[in-house]
């Protein structure tokens, strides 16, 4: 099983999620399943099987984040490299064949975001990144064939 590598900026934000689902949510979903249980009988009363489908994904994911917080590795901006890419890494690369400029940050596999250019370690784009330098040409396998990049900054 691969570390669980998480950024110092990602473990922020899972604790930001955390408090607000046990300081927030929780007393919402505990006063839906309250008014529910005051429309009766509990048998037949699709108002409360959904108030505690509600509470049960509420606290599978409070449990998934303080088991992620309690496990993963944190990689704190003052640990980053730049002269080797790694977790918590900007990285600019030029993709040859298109003639472009890529951005991209490295980040641990929950905090994985292609829309926001956050890339996993985990990834085929990831993977081929760790360890490298800049100038180096760095080829990535992709679904669509093989793609030639060159480092051109890491921050």
């Amino acid at each position: 099983m691969a570390e669980l590598v998480i950024t110092a900026q990602g473990k922020k934000e899972l604790e930001e999620r955390l408090r607000y689902l046990k300081v927030e949510r929780r007393p919402i979903v505990a006063e839906h399943i309250k008014i529910a249980r005051d429309y009766g009988d509990l048998s037949e009363n699709s108002e409360y099987d959904a108030a505690r489908k509600e509470q049960t994904q509420l606290e599978q994911e409070i449990l998934t984040i303080e088991e992620t917080l309690r496990n993963a590795r944190v990689v704190e901006d003052k640990q980053l490299s730049k002269d080797v890419i790694g977790v918590g890494n900007t990285i600019t690369l030029y993709d040859i064949e298109f003639d472009e400029e890529l951005t991209y940050k490295l980040v641990g596999s929950i905090e994985s975001d292609p829309d926001k250019g956050y890339v996993s370690n985990e990834s085929p784009i990831g993977k081929a990144l760790v360890g490298k330098k800049v100038g180096e040409i760095v080829t990535i396998q992709t679904p669509g064939g093989e793609v030639q990049m060159k480092v051109l900054k890491i921050s």
